[in-house]
């Protein structure tokens, strides 16, 4: 707030407008500043939507509730009576359930029964019965079996295995009755169908159970024919077949005889490469344990010691002798001797070791090809007789599967003929059918709220339709948002019966009211929406006809003229001027009379009752309004009348329906777009907005005219205020009622100089 004083108080004469207002002063309140665009703009949601249909949603429910009752007293009622069966399955188990894999029984028998009581059979028996003929629910059908098979209802508890049969008719003693019939005609039916179900049975039992017979016998003897063929098949014992016993151990053998040849032929290999070195295949052979070691036995061990004393002897015959005597010759001549009969026994060891390591390994061998050769022989035999037990084993499993068979044939059998009342379904009814004391359809809940839905759905379809159609704004919200300006201002309905002279004229003769307060308010934001120096030339202007663009021309400058300034009003609409009708001076000359240099310019400006505010009408009609407002010699003129007052107000025409608008917003400095509550369309005012930015006009923000109480979205920008000023004191109530008085004479002048201008 004090940053806004300070601002108001700048030596260029505006803070008048705060302090003069004939006599009244006027409080800024920052929250009188409108939003700019996009802050705290939201689209219209769908509960506005509603509301402002809500008179045809309340209309289509109304209507769909009131067809719901006509439904209801035109429509039949209709009495359900229902009865409830448990059918137990109790027939002939052919085949048990641990049997499956020869027969199979059904396990869907309750779905059956339920399709067989309306089945055509039981309904005919029903309908012969006599509390069933001439009933009134049959007077008009054609025909009743029909029409029962599609109005009877048998259905299967998903819960339980009860039956619930059920029947819909006007006649609710007539529908228990139709439905008991029903039951006990399903009853007698099951008795007189079933009652031969065990002599059948048997009859099927005892053919099949000779049929299989014959077939256990033909597979019998199969079996033992072909046992006897195959003599092999013989040597079966209860441990399994001899032969094959024979071959396994067979197997055995062999595989342990490859083992030892194996183990030989290494144990050869190995010996035939340590050849060169007698005492380390001595001593390999041993670790190996073999078999094969062979030694020189004593023999070797007395020339050992023999050299080992000769090795002694001369030793010590060296320490006494020279090394040329000829007893060291000599013992060194018996060294050599021994030595080389010493070499001589192991290499004939050597030879007699490898020679046994060779013998065992071809033993070995020779062993390991006789039992492959007697194995080869045995397995051919073995896969002959594996065919012939493959063959035996089909036969005998044919064989047993038949006996099996024959043995359940004859338990089925003896069961049959021990059972009275085989093949029957024990049927308990559970409860009877009796007549309802309520109808079941229609049902009146259910109907009205089906009927209040699709009004309510139909009555909010046609709100969204509305809304979709009608493209005009709802609020003040959406015109900031959408065409993305900012919101200067709201200016109120004022009275229909007053004329638009007192309507253009309502800031002067009354000061305190609505109107005024928000042409002050569109006046303060001009003042601080941009620079005194930028804002000089200040174009209004509208969509389309019909907005108020003129109305709030004068009352604007009205009130900037009420600021201390000084304001000229210029009437640059030649298709249909109206500033001259307002402030009755005449038409000429005017701003047609300057461009075209028939008259001066002061002569073409024309005072007003307002203090400070000057009007220029438009002048006489030209035939090219567009082409004169282009001209040079105009922007001339508007460039001199910025130079002598601090305001200059353009009332332009339409942007929409001529160009006039464009050319005038490329001249002036800003631009308002006059918009009028419920009336003005998106499409119209966007394309507004382009046309005039598109041609370099600087739009300075939106003024929503004509809003009135009832619209809720664009009143909460003015009616606190309008509350604050006007409607909660009654002595500025009565004031504002003795001002009026006083001014009367004035605003009825000003209405009569209107009608004259008007009639001529």
């Amino acid at each position: 707030m004090r940053r806004l004083n300070n601002n108001l108080f700048n030596g260029n004469g505006e803070e008048a407008m705060l302090n003069q207002s004939n006599g009244n002063s006027a409080m800024v309140d920052p929250a009188a500043y409108p939003p700019m665009a996009g802050e705290g703009a939201r689209p219209e949601s769908l509960f506005d939507i509603a509301w402002r249909g809500r008179w045809i949603i309340l209309a289509t429910a109304v209507i769909g509730l009131t067809a719901g009752f006509v439904y209801l007293r035109q429509a039949t009622p209709l009495y359900t009576s229902e009865a409830r069966i448990y059918v137990e399955q109790s027939g002939p188990k052919i085949i048990s359930s641990m049997e499956e894999g020869v027969m199979t029984q059904s396990k869907n028998y309750l779905y059956t029964q339920a399709e067989l009581i309306t089945s055509t059979p039981v309904l005919s028996t029903a309908l012969k019965l006599p509390d069933v003929k001439g009933l009134r629910t049959f007077a008009e059908v054609s025909n009743a079996t029909g029409f029962l098979k599609k109005a009877m209802n048998a259905t299967v508890g998903s819960k339980d295995d009860i039956i619930n049969v059920s029947l819909e008719t006007p006649y609710p003693a007539e529908s228990a009755a139709i439905v008991n019939a029903v039951v006990e005609s399903y009853v007698t039916f099951h008795a007189q169908t079933k009652r031969t179900t065990a002599s059948e049975v048997l009859k099927i039992l005892q053919k099949e159970k000779e049929k299989r017979e014959a077939e256990l016998s033909e597979r019998l003897k199969a079996m033992m024919d072909f046992k006897t063929q195959n003599e092999a098949l013989a040597f079966e014992t209860g441990a399994g077949n001899v032969i094959l016993a024979e071959l396994q151990g067979l197997s055995d053998a062999l595989n342990q005889a490859r083992l030892t040849t194996v183990r030989a032929k290494s144990l050869y290999e190995c010996a035939r490469d340590m050849t060169g070195e007698p005492e380390k295949l001595s001593q390999f052979l041993r670790g190996q344990q073999s078999g094969v070691v062979i030694t020189g036995g004593g023999k070797r061990g007395e020339l050992e010691t023999q050299l080992d004393a000769l090795k002694r002897r001369y030793a010590d015959r060296r320490r006494t002798l020279g090394p040329d005597h000829p007893g060291l010759e000599a013992v060194r001549t018996e060294m050599a001797e021994v030595q080389e009969r010493l070499d001589r026994l192991d290499a004939e060891t050597v030879q007699a070791q490898l020679a046994a390591a060779e013998s065992q390994y071809l033993a070995a061998r020779n062993e390991q090809e006789q039992i492959e050769a007697y194995y080869d022989e045995l397995r051919k035999g073995v896969l002959a007789l594996n065919e012939q037990i493959a063959t035996y084993t089909i036969l005998q499993s044919e064989y047993e599967q038949t006996r099996k068979l024959c043995d359940i044939l004859d338990d089925r059998i003896k069961e049959l003929n021990v059972t009275e009342d085989v093949g029957a379904l024990n049927i308990t009814i559970l409860e009877t059918a009796h007549p309802s004391n309520r109808p079941s359809s229609p049902q009146r809940a259910r109907v009205l709220g089906m009927a209040l839905m699709l009004g309510l759905m139909s009555g909010g379809g046609l709100s969204l339709a509305r809304s979709w159609l009608d493209q005009r704004f709802r609020s003040a919200d959406e015109m900031t948002a959408i065409l993305g300006l900012p919101l200067l201002g709201i200016v109120p309905t004022m009275r229909k019966r007053e004329s638009v002279g007192v309507h253009a004229l309502k800031t002067h003769f009354e000061t305190s009211s609505a109107p005024a307060e928000a042409c002050r308010t569109i006046r303060t934001a001009v003042f601080f929406g941009m620079p005194k120096d930028k804002a000089r030339t200040l174009l209004i202007t509208s969509p389309v006809a019909g907005d108020g663009k003129t109305t709030l021309a004068c009352n604007l400058g009205i009130a900037m003229a009420q600021a201390g300034q000084r304001v000229i009003i210029i009437d640059a609409d030649f298709r249909k001027p109206m500033q001259h009708r307002v402030f009755n001076i005449p038409r000429e000359p005017g701003v047609s009379s300057v461009i075209a240099g028939q008259e001066d310019l002061d002569r073409c400006i024309s005072g007003s009752i307002v203090k400070g505010l000057d009007v220029m009408p438009c002048g006489p009609d030209v035939p090219n309004p567009s082409e004169l407002l282009n001209s040079e010699r105009f922007a001339q003129i508007i460039e001199e009348l910025a130079d002598r007052y601090d305001r200059v107000v353009i009332d332009a025409p339409p942007v929409i329906p001529v160009t006039d608008a464009c050319i005038l917003g490329a001249i002036a400095d800003v631009t308002l777009l006059v918009l009028r509550a419920d009336k003005s369309t998106r499409k119209a005012s966007l394309q507004a907005r382009e046309r005039l930015q598109g041609l370099g006009a600087r739009v300075l923000g939106v003024v929503v005219n004509d809003v009135s109480q009832r619209h809720g979205r664009y009143s909460y920008y003015y009616y606190y205020g309008y509350k604050y000023y006007g409607k909660d004191d009654n002595g500025q109530r009565k004031r504002r009622k003795k001002h009026r008085s006083k001014q009367e004479p004035a605003v009825a002048a000003v209405d009569r100089g209107v009608t004259d201008m008007t009639n001529a």
